[in-house]
């Protein structure tokens, strides 16, 4: 339950992150939005380092599907854009994946 926790919090970090430069250059607001833009994307980048796992690969290809789920979640809650099927068929396949990555059985 850890790992998805720390996936989760990730994606949201990333994406706070991505939106801030978004809003700065797309929208025209203030330089200052760049500031928590910053932090966001450092903590994204420790979060990742927390999850217990012997390749960066396979931590960054899992998370790849829960960024997807969390970026159709952002479109919906902070953009306030209804996500069409296209959205959902690609994140519940996107997610499939994570969760193969991520509890596929290891061996040694």
């Amino acid at each position: 339950m850890r790992i998805w926790a720390i996936y989760i919090t990730a994606a949201f970090a990333e994406l706070a992150g991505c939106f801030a430069f978004w809003v700065w250059l797309r929208n025209g607001r203030s330089l200052l939005w760049v500031v928590p833009g910053m932090v966001s994307l450092v903590a994204f980048a420790w979060l990742l380092t927390l999850v217990p796992t012997e390749a960066a690969g396979r931590a960054y290809a899992a998370y790849g599907g829960i960024y997807v789920v969390a970026s159709v979640l952002w479109i919906r809650f902070v953009e306030g854009v209804a996500p069409d099927r296209w959205d959902m068929i690609g994140a519940t396949i996107c997610i499939l994946g994570a969760a193969v990555i991520l509890l596929g059985p290891r061996t040694a």
